[in-house]
């Protein structure tokens, strides 16, 4: 009996441990996955909030435009086409599409998919067997689908209804934005666009992804074969200043070989835009708004300010209507906003997109709005999840959920991680440099002492004020700037492992940062002006576009800086300059990559 209750003793203490040493691994394991959730989380806010800041200031930039064309017709009154970019309509009537298609062949060496107008379901399979073969829909297929959905939309209201039954449901996705591996899975799972198969495309086709244009191309063709059961809503990409920025215009030059896709391939009269151009609102213009039909087809200021409300707006968890200050247009929204609208309309639920969700989709507004973003990856391979959804009446929403995985699929969660977060530190220490001046300024105001050192509260304060970027500074300083035993910063160590290489070394520090920061809004002014597309731009245009740019941005450089780097940077002076080569000459050099190692964290 002794021995038996002695045994049983031992056994009980065993499993008393292993048990302890379970609880303590899972404890760990817990800890583990939630630092790394946390990490990756930071990681998406400090992707979004640059998003965000971008569009801040492609939102700025639609406003310059105003105020260029007012100014810069003045200095040049030989160049009308400028006026005429913006104001005249970029297609004509229909009349005009063999005008179009004629100006095409297509050669018998031509191997990649052939549409046949009127399309049927088979176009839409051999469209997308093509492009699996990664192969580019020729030019003349492109006009003739664009020309024909042109045709089919003007035929169609604003809104569309559609019905749904228990038995036959519809699927709603979000933002696509060229990923086109997201369309081919969502295709894969859920089946091809069929009248028992309806789709919702809620916005954001093109832009950011690579194949921006074989996107557009299948649901454009989808949508005239299915023209009342895959339905198309506009995003706040849908629109040629947004393309400019964030990739559509690139690619499509890059793929059909095009100059510009800003002129008119048919002249219009000059004096006739430009006459209107004081007619119509500042707004209006920069976004490039049709000027050139009956006036009941112009927006007014009122109706433009509506679209930009539906386009750009968020929904937040604060009650009211606010500015949408994260974008810089639109406005948030709260639940109590959210049921007035629905119960006026009555209405139950608001499905949008626009958001990029870590999950693919996301439920607010006690269930009453749904996100649902179905781009995957869409900052980088690994940082989120795309998703769609299956409604029908009568049945709540269902979501399904997918990750496209190439080549971190075999990699550890921590290593996909660090991967993500070291992007995201990248993104954000470039944005640092870029206005180092402003940053420097705003620590040293703080420091009183002149001691080099600021408190953690000081420089998170000193940051935030500066870049206006909402992050959690605090968390994120151990990559960003060094701590003492005291926990106070060296701020100057916030730029010790990054610079602005600069294409002559005798130009001001202030000067690269301002070009490196505005060098995307540059290169979308530079492409609108290059009036002959010639990807050269003359030392007096260069100084005038400089001289109107700094007007409106309220940038406080002397011209004689600006002419001087002009100056140096015409090697040939041949009294012209190649600017896309000249923004290229500003780039950012990191000199140490501290996040590769493998134990880098964020929390």
């Amino acid at each position: 009996m002794g021995c038996g209750t002695s045994t049983t003793a031992t056994k009980d203490k065993k499993s008393e441990k292993a048990l302890k040493a379970a609880l303590v691994i899972q404890n760990w394991y817990r800890g583990y996955s939630a630092r790394l959730k946390t990490r990756q989380r930071y990681a998406l806010t400090i992707f979004q909030s640059i998003e965000y800041a971008d569009e801040q200031g492609q939102l700025q930039l639609s406003n310059f435009f105003s105020f260029m064309l007012e100014n810069y017709a003045h200095v040049h009154e030989k160049d009308p086409e400028l006026v005429n970019r913006f104001f005249g309509s970029s297609t004509q009537d229909s009349k005009d599409r063999q005008d179009y298609l004629g100006l095409i062949d297509v050669p018998d060496s031509y191997c990649g998919p052939r549409l046949q107008f009127p399309l049927t379901f088979t176009d839409i399979d051999v469209l997308i067997e093509a492009f699996k073969q990664q192969q580019i829909l020729h030019a003349y297929y492109v006009l003739e689908v664009l020309f024909e959905t042109r045709k089919v939309l003007k035929q169609m209201p604003n809104f569309t209804h559609t019905k749904t039954s228990p038995s036959k449901e519809i699927t709603i996705c979000g933002d696509l934005h060229g990923k086109l591996d997201d369309l081919f899975l969502i295709f894969y799972k859920n089946g091809l666009p069929s009248v028992s198969n309806p789709y919702v495309f809620n916005g954001d086709f093109v832009d950011r992804g690579r194949n921006s244009m074989e996107v557009l191309m299948i649901l454009l063709v989808s949508f005239l074969v299915y023209p009342n059961d895959l339905h198309l809503n506009r995003g706040n990409h849908e629109d040629f200043m947004m393309n400019m920025r964030y990739g559509f215009t690139k690619e499509i030059l890059h793929k059909y070989k095009m100059k510009s896709v800003l002129m008119s391939p048919i002249p219009i009269d000059g004096d006739r835009a430009t006459e209107k151009k004081n007619k119509v609102g500042k707004a209006i213009a920069a976004w490039g708004m049709k000027t050139d039909g009956p006036f009941s087809e112009q927006l007014t200021k009122h109706e433009w300010e509506q679209v930009i409300n539906i386009l750009w707006s968020d929904p937040r968890g604060k009650r009211g209507c606010y500015p949408n200050t994260s974008r810089g247009g639109g406005c948030y929204f709260g639940p109590d906003i959210t049921s007035k609208i629905l119960n006026k309309y009555q209405l139950k639920m608001l499905v949008r997109s626009h958001e990029c969700k870590p999950e693919g989709y996301e439920i607010c507004h006690d269930g009453k709005v749904i996100t649902v973003f179905s781009a995957s990856n869409y900052y980088e391979e690994g940082s989120n999840r795309g998703a769609y959804i299956r409604m029908s009446s009568g049945t709540t929403p269902r979501f399904f959920q997918y990750q496209i995985t190439k080549a971190t699929c075999l990699r550890p969660l921590y290593q996909r991680v660090n991967a993500i977060e070291s992007s995201a530190i990248r993104m954000l220490k470039e944005r640092m440099i870029s206005r180092k001046t402003d940053l420097i300024r705003a620590f040293q105001l703080q420091d009183r002492n002149k001691s080099g050192k600021l408190s953690m509260g000081q420089w998170a304060f000193s940051m935030e004020n500066v870049l206006g970027l909402n992050l959690p500074w605090r968390s994120l300083s151990s990559h960003l700037v060094a701590t003492d035993k005291d926990g106070n910063t060296d701020y100057m160590s916030s730029f010790q492992d990054i610079h602005i290489q600069k294409p002559v070394k005798e130009v001001q520090s202030t000067l690269i940062e301002t070009v490196y920061r505005y060098r995307s809004d540059l290169q979308i002014i530079f492409n609108v002006i290059d009036s002959d597309h010639s990807g050269l731009i003359s030392m007096e245009e260069f100084r005038s576009m400089w001289k109107l740019f700094k007007s409106h941005y309220s940038v406080r450089i002397d011209d004689s800086q600006f002419d001087e780097l002009a100056e140096r940077m015409d090697s040939n002076k041949d009294g012209s300059i190649d600017f896309n080569e000249f923004l290229k000459a500003f780039y950012v050099v990191h000199k140490f990559d501290k996040l590769s190692k493998s134990d880098t964290k964020l929390a």
